[in-house]
């Protein structure tokens, strides 16, 4: 699939990105050219380390911001595939800068639509989140923006060869300032309790490894203007905290502003225009001039999902226990990982 293909990925020096160059080196490895586009030069320096030039000649690092359009236009010069990563992520830091947000979250999606329709790009798979479902905060209610962005742009691209798509996770365990790492942190600097939003609180959970396998189900499936959506576990915040450190108490702070005590991936209405692929679900556009909800069903083997249809977290049938959360964080965030 991307085997004589050039790859660009937006926020490519995240944690995300990196997984993804290392499936790419593994699956593909006759893969043309892989380009991290990012703005964070010590984060490049790092993946340097990691894949050398030298040793990894199809790998170019290309110093960039979404926001800068003709930046991102000469970076997509050649480009077959893009995977747009790039994002402000966490939900303060987004309350507290609304603008900068919005700059990177929305504006850098329309660059990236922009620079692939000029430069002849052929696929682009867009990351999205939970949050973006319902939102309540300023970052969900920014990809969701993105989101439709991407899907809608499936209507304007004329008679060009080029499919967007949007890919939406929940948690991404071990993640950049996620519950996981901040427990053990908590738990290693002798902390004698361990802080809990709420003891209902739910989340869903994937690992970088399967998120990564759902952008390459989507790049390979896509007809375009489809939000690919997993399906995945659901866990209790507070069985995270007992997999942890199950002898320290934990306390209830209440959930902070923004917060939902349950995350959503598709509500009712979104239901209507759902369909069920098998492993995933995907919603599909409201409005498309390219294909009907008929095409897309025929096209994934897919089937609509029941009237009234709701996937949030808290209703989930599958569920993470203690010990999975154990063996998960071992596998996927830390081999070294021991219950204290």
């Amino acid at each position: 699939m991307l085997n004589g293909k050039v790859v660009l990925i937006t926020g490519g020096s995240g944690s995300f990105g990196k997984k993804f160059v290392e499936v790419i080196l593994r699956d593909y490895p006759k893969v043309k050219k892989i380009i991290i586009y990012s703005r964070g030069e010590l984060k490049q320096f790092n993946m340097k380390q990691i894949w050398p030039t030298e040793k990894y000649p199809q790998i170019r690092y290309f110093i960039g911001d979404v926001r800068d359009r003709n930046r991102l236009i000469r970076a997509c010069e050649g480009v077959d595939v893009i995977i747009h990563a790039a994002a402000i992520k966490q939900v303060d830091t987004a309350e507290y800068n609304p603008e900068e947000c919005i700059k990177t979250n929305v504006h850098g999606a329309m660059n990236v639509i922009d620079a692939a329709m000029i430069t002849g790009v052929k696929d682009v798979v867009a990351l999205s989140t939970d949050k973006a479902c319902a939102p309540i905060n300023l970052y969900g209610a920014t990809k969701l923006v993105s989101d439709k962005l991407f899907t809608a742009a499936n209507n304007i691209k004329g008679s060009k060869d080029l499919r967007f798509s949007v890919v939406r996770y929940g948690n991404v365990m071990g993640s950049r300032g996620s519950v996981i790492p901040f427990f053990i942190d908590k738990r290693d600097s002798g902390a004698t309790e361990l802080p809990i939003t709420d003891m209902r609180m739910t989340r869903f959970n994937i690992s970088l490894e399967d998120g990564v396998a759902l952008v390459m189900f989507a790049l390979g499936h896509h007809l375009g203007g489809e939000i690919f959506i997993p399906k995945i576990p659901s866990y209790h915040i507070k069985d995270v905290a007992t997999a942890i450190a199950p002898h320290l108490p934990q306390v209830e702070v209440g959930i902070r502003p923004g917060e939902k005590l349950h995350e959503e991936m598709i509500t009712v209405t979104d239901a209507l225009d759902t369909i069920d692929l098998g492993k995933y679900y995907a919603i599909l556009p409201s409005v498309s001039f390219c294909w009907k909800k008929d095409d897309y069903i025929k096209h994934h083997n897919a089937k609509p999902v029941p009237f009234g249809f709701h996937y949030s977290s808290d209703i989930n049938d599958q569920w993470e226990t203690v010990e999975s959360m154990r063996e998960n964080i071992k596998k996927y965030v830390d081999p070294d990982f021991e219950v204290k």
